[in-house]
Protein backbone atom coordinates (compact mmCIF):
# COMPACT_ATOMS: atom_id res chain seq x y z
CA UNK A 1 0.00 0.00 0.00
CA UNK A 2 1.55 3.25 -1.13
CA UNK A 3 1.17 6.32 1.08
CA UNK A 4 -0.57 4.66 4.04
CA UNK A 5 -0.59 1.60 6.26
CA UNK A 6 -2.98 -0.14 8.64
CA UNK A 7 -1.57 -0.77 12.09
CA UNK A 8 -2.64 -1.11 15.71
CA UNK A 9 -3.14 2.25 17.44
CA UNK A 10 -1.76 3.21 20.85
CA UNK A 11 -5.31 3.53 22.22
CA UNK A 12 -8.34 1.27 22.65
CA UNK A 13 -9.47 1.94 19.07
CA UNK A 14 -7.74 -1.13 17.67
CA UNK A 15 -6.64 -0.72 14.06
CA UNK A 16 -6.14 2.61 12.36
CA UNK A 17 -5.05 4.03 9.01
CA UNK A 18 -1.75 5.94 9.14
CA UNK A 19 0.02 8.08 6.56
CA UNK A 20 3.47 7.03 5.35
CA UNK A 21 3.91 10.18 3.24
CA UNK A 22 2.75 13.79 3.29
CA UNK A 23 -0.72 14.66 1.98
CA UNK A 24 -1.82 18.21 1.20
CA UNK A 25 -5.47 19.30 1.45
CA UNK A 26 -7.35 17.91 -1.56
CA UNK A 27 -4.92 15.05 -2.20
CA UNK A 28 -6.48 11.64 -2.86
CA UNK A 29 -5.31 9.14 -0.24
CA UNK A 30 -7.00 6.05 -1.65
CA UNK A 31 -9.78 4.71 -3.81
CA UNK A 32 -11.32 1.26 -3.47
CA UNK A 33 -14.30 -0.83 -4.40
CA UNK A 34 -16.12 -2.61 -1.57
CA UNK A 35 -15.90 -6.30 -0.81
CA UNK A 36 -19.67 -6.26 -1.39
CA UNK A 37 -22.36 -3.59 -1.52
CA UNK A 38 -26.10 -3.34 -2.15
CA UNK A 39 -29.16 -1.16 -1.92
CA UNK A 40 -31.20 -1.01 1.25
CA UNK A 41 -34.23 -3.30 1.15
CA UNK A 42 -36.80 -0.51 1.26
CA UNK A 43 -34.91 1.51 -1.33
CA UNK A 44 -35.00 -1.39 -3.75
CA UNK A 45 -38.66 -2.05 -2.94
CA UNK A 46 -39.54 1.48 -4.04
CA UNK A 47 -37.85 0.75 -7.39
CA UNK A 48 -34.96 3.19 -7.15
CA UNK A 49 -33.29 2.02 -10.35
CA UNK A 50 -29.61 1.27 -9.87
CA UNK A 51 -27.06 -1.37 -10.81
CA UNK A 52 -27.51 -4.32 -8.46
CA UNK A 53 -23.72 -4.57 -8.17
CA UNK A 54 -22.19 -1.07 -8.14
CA UNK A 55 -25.32 1.05 -7.47
CA UNK A 56 -24.78 3.25 -10.54
CA UNK A 57 -28.11 4.94 -11.43
CA UNK A 58 -30.09 3.33 -14.24
CA UNK A 59 -32.36 6.24 -15.06
CA UNK A 60 -31.65 9.66 -16.56
CA UNK A 61 -31.70 12.78 -14.37
CA UNK A 62 -34.84 13.97 -16.13
CA UNK A 63 -36.68 10.70 -15.56
CA UNK A 64 -35.43 10.64 -11.99
CA UNK A 65 -36.70 14.12 -11.10
CA UNK A 66 -40.00 13.52 -12.89
CA UNK A 67 -40.58 10.36 -10.83
CA UNK A 68 -39.54 11.87 -7.51
CA UNK A 69 -41.60 15.03 -8.01
CA UNK A 70 -44.54 13.37 -9.81
CA UNK A 71 -44.27 16.08 -12.46
CA UNK A 72 -44.10 14.42 -15.87
CA UNK A 73 -43.67 17.71 -17.76
CA UNK A 74 -40.28 18.68 -16.28
CA UNK A 75 -37.63 19.24 -18.96
CA UNK A 76 -34.11 19.71 -17.61
CA UNK A 77 -31.91 22.31 -19.31
CA UNK A 78 -28.42 21.09 -20.28
CA UNK A 79 -29.68 17.51 -19.97
CA UNK A 80 -26.89 16.29 -22.23
CA UNK A 81 -24.15 17.32 -19.78
CA UNK A 82 -24.53 13.96 -17.98
CA UNK A 83 -23.43 10.81 -19.80
CA UNK A 84 -25.39 7.81 -18.52
CA UNK A 85 -24.53 5.07 -21.09
CA UNK A 86 -27.80 3.30 -20.33
CA UNK A 87 -27.49 1.37 -23.60
CA UNK A 88 -25.00 -0.91 -21.81
CA UNK A 89 -27.54 -1.85 -19.11
CA UNK A 90 -28.34 -5.54 -18.87
CA UNK A 91 -30.06 -7.97 -16.54
CA UNK A 92 -29.64 -11.39 -14.98
CA UNK A 93 -30.97 -14.13 -17.25
CA UNK A 94 -32.73 -15.86 -14.35
CA UNK A 95 -34.00 -13.05 -12.07
CA UNK A 96 -34.89 -9.36 -12.09
CA UNK A 97 -31.45 -8.08 -11.06
CA UNK A 98 -30.35 -5.18 -13.29
CA UNK A 99 -26.77 -4.12 -14.04
CA UNK A 100 -25.20 -1.07 -15.63
CA UNK A 101 -22.90 -3.24 -17.77
CA UNK A 102 -21.94 -6.77 -18.65
CA UNK A 103 -18.82 -6.28 -16.50
CA UNK A 104 -20.88 -5.63 -13.33
CA UNK A 105 -23.16 -8.55 -14.17
CA UNK A 106 -20.20 -10.93 -14.38
CA UNK A 107 -18.55 -9.46 -11.26
CA UNK A 108 -21.74 -9.96 -9.28
CA UNK A 109 -22.20 -13.53 -10.52
CA UNK A 110 -18.71 -14.72 -9.64
CA UNK A 111 -18.61 -12.85 -6.32
CA UNK A 112 -22.00 -13.57 -4.71
CA UNK A 113 -25.01 -13.55 -7.06
CA UNK A 114 -24.82 -17.23 -8.02
CA UNK A 115 -25.72 -18.11 -4.42
CA UNK A 116 -28.54 -15.56 -4.19
CA UNK A 117 -30.27 -15.60 -7.58
CA UNK A 118 -33.99 -16.23 -7.11
CA UNK A 119 -37.42 -15.51 -8.51
CA UNK A 120 -38.49 -12.33 -6.70
CA UNK A 121 -42.13 -13.07 -7.58
CA UNK A 122 -41.99 -16.30 -5.58
CA UNK A 123 -43.43 -15.19 -2.24
CA UNK A 124 -42.31 -18.43 -0.58
CA UNK A 125 -38.68 -18.33 -1.68
CA UNK A 126 -36.39 -18.01 1.39
CA UNK A 127 -34.77 -14.88 -0.05
CA UNK A 128 -38.15 -13.18 -0.54
CA UNK A 129 -39.25 -14.25 2.94
CA UNK A 130 -36.18 -12.84 4.73
CA UNK A 131 -36.39 -9.53 2.86
CA UNK A 132 -40.09 -9.11 3.68
CA UNK A 133 -39.49 -10.04 7.32
CA UNK A 134 -36.61 -7.56 7.50
CA UNK A 135 -38.73 -4.72 6.08
CA UNK A 136 -41.35 -5.34 8.75
CA UNK A 137 -38.68 -5.16 11.46
CA UNK A 138 -36.75 -2.19 10.11
CA UNK A 139 -38.66 0.67 8.53
CA UNK A 140 -36.83 3.53 6.75
CA UNK A 141 -34.46 5.14 7.31
CA UNK A 142 -32.48 1.91 7.39
CA UNK A 143 -29.32 1.95 9.50
CA UNK A 144 -28.14 -1.50 8.54
CA UNK A 145 -28.73 -3.94 5.73
CA UNK A 146 -29.76 -7.60 5.92
CA UNK A 147 -29.03 -8.03 2.21
CA UNK A 148 -25.44 -6.87 2.75
CA UNK A 149 -25.07 -9.50 5.47
CA UNK A 150 -26.32 -12.24 3.14
CA UNK A 151 -24.02 -11.04 0.35
CA UNK A 152 -21.08 -11.26 2.75
CA UNK A 153 -21.94 -14.91 3.41
CA UNK A 154 -22.36 -15.56 -0.32
CA UNK A 155 -18.98 -13.88 -0.95
CA UNK A 156 -17.36 -16.34 1.47
CA UNK A 157 -19.10 -19.35 -0.07
CA UNK A 158 -18.20 -18.43 -3.65
CA UNK A 159 -14.62 -17.38 -2.95
CA UNK A 160 -11.84 -19.49 -4.46
CA UNK A 161 -10.36 -19.59 -0.93
CA UNK A 162 -13.40 -19.55 1.39
CA UNK A 163 -11.29 -20.03 4.53
CA UNK A 164 -9.28 -16.88 3.73
CA UNK A 165 -12.48 -15.00 2.86
CA UNK A 166 -14.06 -15.99 6.18
CA UNK A 167 -10.91 -14.90 8.03
CA UNK A 168 -11.02 -11.52 6.26
CA UNK A 169 -14.60 -10.95 7.39
CA UNK A 170 -13.80 -12.04 10.94
CA UNK A 171 -11.16 -9.30 11.11
CA UNK A 172 -14.05 -6.82 11.21
CA UNK A 173 -15.63 -8.60 14.22
CA UNK A 174 -13.87 -7.28 17.29
CA UNK A 175 -16.51 -6.43 19.88
CA UNK A 176 -17.58 -8.45 22.90
CA UNK A 177 -20.83 -10.44 22.90
CA UNK A 178 -22.42 -7.88 25.23
CA UNK A 179 -21.38 -4.98 23.00
CA UNK A 180 -22.77 -6.75 19.93
CA UNK A 181 -26.08 -7.35 21.71
CA UNK A 182 -26.24 -3.72 22.86
CA UNK A 183 -25.78 -2.52 19.30
CA UNK A 184 -28.38 -4.93 17.88
CA UNK A 185 -30.79 -3.72 20.57
CA UNK A 186 -30.26 -0.23 19.18
CA UNK A 187 -30.81 -1.39 15.59
CA UNK A 188 -33.81 -3.67 16.07
CA UNK A 189 -35.55 -2.37 19.19
CA UNK A 190 -36.96 -4.01 22.32
CA UNK A 191 -37.78 -7.31 20.61
CA UNK A 192 -34.25 -7.61 19.21
CA UNK A 193 -33.50 -11.06 20.70
CA UNK A 194 -36.58 -12.65 19.12
CA UNK A 195 -36.09 -10.77 15.85
CA UNK A 196 -32.39 -11.60 15.68
CA UNK A 197 -33.02 -15.31 16.09
CA UNK A 198 -35.76 -15.18 13.45
CA UNK A 199 -33.43 -13.41 11.01
CA UNK A 200 -30.72 -15.97 11.73
CA UNK A 201 -33.07 -18.86 10.97
CA UNK A 202 -34.29 -17.21 7.75
CA UNK A 203 -30.73 -16.40 6.65
CA UNK A 204 -29.66 -20.01 7.23
CA UNK A 205 -32.55 -21.07 4.97
CA UNK A 206 -31.17 -18.79 2.22
CA UNK A 207 -27.53 -19.78 2.35
CA UNK A 208 -25.47 -22.51 3.96
CA UNK A 209 -21.91 -23.81 3.75
CA UNK A 210 -19.03 -25.21 5.76
CA UNK A 211 -17.11 -21.94 5.98
CA UNK A 212 -20.03 -19.78 7.15
CA UNK A 213 -21.29 -22.00 9.97
CA UNK A 214 -19.54 -19.83 12.59
CA UNK A 215 -21.60 -16.85 11.38
CA UNK A 216 -24.88 -18.76 11.68
CA UNK A 217 -24.54 -19.54 15.39
CA UNK A 218 -26.43 -17.14 17.71
CA UNK A 219 -23.19 -15.41 18.77
CA UNK A 220 -21.71 -15.38 15.27
CA UNK A 221 -24.85 -13.97 13.67
CA UNK A 222 -25.09 -11.26 16.32
CA UNK A 223 -21.45 -10.33 15.65
CA UNK A 224 -22.05 -10.27 11.89
CA UNK A 225 -25.12 -8.06 12.29
CA UNK A 226 -23.11 -5.72 14.52
CA UNK A 227 -20.31 -5.73 11.92
CA UNK A 228 -22.72 -4.63 9.20
CA UNK A 229 -24.23 -2.00 11.50
CA UNK A 230 -20.93 -0.37 12.43
CA UNK A 231 -18.65 -1.05 9.45
CA UNK A 232 -21.23 -0.77 6.69
CA UNK A 233 -20.38 2.46 4.86
CA UNK A 234 -23.41 4.33 3.60
CA UNK A 235 -23.53 4.76 -0.18
CA UNK A 236 -25.81 7.14 -2.03
CA UNK A 237 -26.11 7.72 -5.78
CA UNK A 238 -28.46 10.10 -7.55
CA UNK A 239 -29.00 11.03 -11.24
CA UNK A 240 -30.32 14.41 -10.09
CA UNK A 241 -27.16 15.07 -8.06
CA UNK A 242 -25.06 14.01 -11.08
CA UNK A 243 -26.88 16.59 -13.22
CA UNK A 244 -26.57 19.33 -10.56
CA UNK A 245 -22.82 18.69 -10.23
CA UNK A 246 -22.35 18.66 -14.02
CA UNK A 247 -24.32 21.90 -14.46
CA UNK A 248 -22.22 23.58 -11.77
CA UNK A 249 -19.14 22.95 -13.92
CA UNK A 250 -20.61 24.62 -17.04
CA UNK A 251 -19.44 28.06 -18.10
CA UNK A 252 -22.27 30.61 -18.03
CA UNK A 253 -22.93 34.26 -17.24
CA UNK A 254 -23.68 35.45 -13.71
CA UNK A 255 -27.33 35.97 -14.64
CA UNK A 256 -27.58 32.47 -16.14
CA UNK A 257 -25.92 31.02 -13.05
CA UNK A 258 -28.41 32.79 -10.80
CA UNK A 259 -31.35 31.52 -12.86
CA UNK A 260 -30.10 27.92 -12.94
CA UNK A 261 -29.50 27.96 -9.16
CA UNK A 262 -33.05 29.18 -8.58
CA UNK A 263 -34.31 26.44 -10.89
CA UNK A 264 -32.31 23.78 -9.01
CA UNK A 265 -33.73 25.03 -5.69
CA UNK A 266 -37.23 24.73 -7.15
CA UNK A 267 -36.56 21.17 -8.32
CA UNK A 268 -35.44 20.09 -4.87
CA UNK A 269 -38.51 21.77 -3.39
CA UNK A 270 -40.77 19.77 -5.73
CA UNK A 271 -38.94 16.56 -4.82
CA UNK A 272 -39.05 17.25 -1.08
CA UNK A 273 -42.79 17.97 -1.19
CA UNK A 274 -43.49 14.66 -2.91
CA UNK A 275 -40.74 12.28 -1.74
CA UNK A 276 -39.29 13.96 1.36
CA UNK A 277 -35.60 13.32 1.92
CA UNK A 278 -35.88 9.85 0.36
CA UNK A 279 -34.40 11.01 -2.94
CA UNK A 280 -31.20 9.03 -3.49
CA UNK A 281 -30.52 5.41 -4.31
CA UNK A 282 -29.20 4.43 -0.90
CA UNK A 283 -27.41 1.38 0.39
CA UNK A 284 -24.20 0.32 2.09
CA UNK A 285 -20.95 -1.49 1.43
CA UNK A 286 -18.13 -3.15 3.34
CA UNK A 287 -14.74 -1.59 2.52
CA UNK A 288 -11.53 -3.27 3.63
CA UNK A 289 -9.23 -0.21 3.72
CA UNK A 290 -11.61 2.66 4.38
CA UNK A 291 -13.17 0.80 7.31
CA UNK A 292 -9.81 1.05 9.09
CA UNK A 293 -10.30 4.84 9.37
CA UNK A 294 -11.17 5.80 12.92
CA UNK A 295 -13.41 8.69 13.89
CA UNK A 296 -12.40 12.20 14.85
CA UNK A 297 -14.67 15.17 15.58
CA UNK A 298 -12.02 17.22 13.78
CA UNK A 299 -11.27 14.90 10.84
CA UNK A 300 -8.29 15.33 8.52
CA UNK A 301 -9.92 13.33 5.69
CA UNK A 302 -13.33 12.66 4.20
CA UNK A 303 -14.93 9.94 2.11
CA UNK A 304 -16.99 10.53 -1.04
CA UNK A 305 -18.34 8.70 -4.08
CA UNK A 306 -17.23 10.82 -7.06
CA UNK A 307 -18.00 8.23 -9.74
CA UNK A 308 -21.73 7.86 -8.98
CA UNK A 309 -21.24 4.22 -8.04
CA UNK A 310 -19.94 2.28 -5.03
CA UNK A 311 -16.25 3.17 -5.55
CA UNK A 312 -15.14 5.21 -2.54
CA UNK A 313 -12.52 7.96 -2.50
CA UNK A 314 -10.69 9.13 0.61
CA UNK A 315 -9.37 12.69 0.31
CA UNK A 316 -7.28 14.82 2.69
CA UNK A 317 -9.01 17.80 4.31
CA UNK A 318 -5.89 19.08 6.07
CA UNK A 319 -2.15 18.64 5.77
CA UNK A 320 -1.31 15.10 6.88
CA UNK A 321 2.27 14.24 7.75
CA UNK A 322 3.98 10.81 7.74
CA UNK A 323 3.01 8.97 10.93
CA UNK A 324 -0.27 10.90 11.38
CA UNK A 325 -3.43 8.85 11.81
CA UNK A 326 -5.91 9.43 8.99
CA UNK A 327 -9.34 10.02 10.53
CA UNK A 328 -12.81 10.71 9.15
CA UNK A 329 -16.02 11.76 10.88
CA UNK A 330 -18.63 9.10 11.54
CA UNK A 331 -21.12 11.90 12.20
CA UNK A 332 -23.04 13.85 9.56
CA UNK A 333 -22.39 17.54 8.86
CA UNK A 334 -25.12 18.69 11.23
CA UNK A 335 -24.15 16.48 14.16
CA UNK A 336 -20.42 17.24 13.89
CA UNK A 337 -21.19 20.92 14.62
CA UNK A 338 -23.05 20.15 17.83
CA UNK A 339 -21.76 20.16 21.41
CA UNK A 340 -19.27 17.64 22.72
CA UNK A 341 -21.99 16.04 24.85
CA UNK A 342 -24.31 15.62 21.82
CA UNK A 343 -21.51 14.13 19.73
CA UNK A 344 -20.46 11.74 22.49
CA UNK A 345 -24.06 10.62 23.00
CA UNK A 346 -24.51 9.89 19.28
CA UNK A 347 -21.23 7.97 19.05
CA UNK A 348 -21.98 5.95 22.18
CA UNK A 349 -25.43 4.97 20.93
CA UNK A 350 -24.46 4.08 17.37
CA UNK A 351 -20.80 3.00 17.60
CA UNK A 352 -20.36 2.08 21.30
CA UNK A 353 -17.29 4.16 22.03
CA UNK A 354 -16.33 7.37 23.76
CA UNK A 355 -14.38 9.79 21.59
CA UNK A 356 -11.07 11.15 22.88
CA UNK A 357 -10.05 13.04 19.75
CA UNK A 358 -8.17 16.33 20.07
CA UNK A 359 -11.37 18.37 19.77
CA UNK A 360 -13.24 16.34 22.40
CA UNK A 361 -10.27 16.45 24.76
CA UNK A 362 -10.02 20.23 24.45
CA UNK A 363 -13.76 20.51 25.24
CA UNK A 364 -13.68 18.07 28.18
CA UNK A 365 -14.54 20.85 30.65
CA UNK A 366 -17.67 21.87 28.71
CA UNK A 367 -20.97 21.25 30.54
CA UNK A 368 -22.66 17.92 29.83
CA UNK A 369 -25.72 19.25 28.01
CA UNK A 370 -26.97 18.57 24.52
CA UNK A 371 -26.84 21.18 21.80
CA UNK A 372 -30.63 21.59 21.98
CA UNK A 373 -30.32 22.36 25.67
CA UNK A 374 -27.53 24.84 24.90
CA UNK A 375 -29.81 26.60 22.43
CA UNK A 376 -32.76 26.68 24.82
CA UNK A 377 -30.61 28.22 27.55
CA UNK A 378 -29.70 31.04 25.17
CA UNK A 379 -33.33 31.84 24.44
CA UNK A 380 -34.95 34.61 26.54
CA UNK A 381 -37.55 33.61 29.10
CA UNK A 382 -41.18 34.08 28.11
CA UNK A 383 -42.59 37.41 29.23
CA UNK A 384 -46.14 37.35 30.58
Amino acid sequence: MEGFEIKITNSNKGKGLFATKKYDPGDIILEEDPIVSCQFAWNAAYRYLACDHCMRPLETPERNVRRLSCKSDIVLPHADCVEMNLDEATGCDDCEALYCSEFCKQQAYVTYHRSMCHDSLDALHPMTVVLEEWKQMHYPPETTNILLLIRILAYINQNSDPAAAAAKIKQFCHRTVNEDAELIHKLLGEQFAIQLNRLRELTAAVIDGDYIQDFLTPEGFCALMALVGTNGQGIGTSPLAMWVNAVSELTMSDDERKQINLYIDKLYQYVEEESGTFLNTEGSGLFELQSACNHSCSPNAESSFPYSNHRIQLKALKTIMPGDEICISYLDECMIQRSRHSRQKELAQNYLFKCWCERCTSQAADPDVTSDEDMSEDEPDDVD
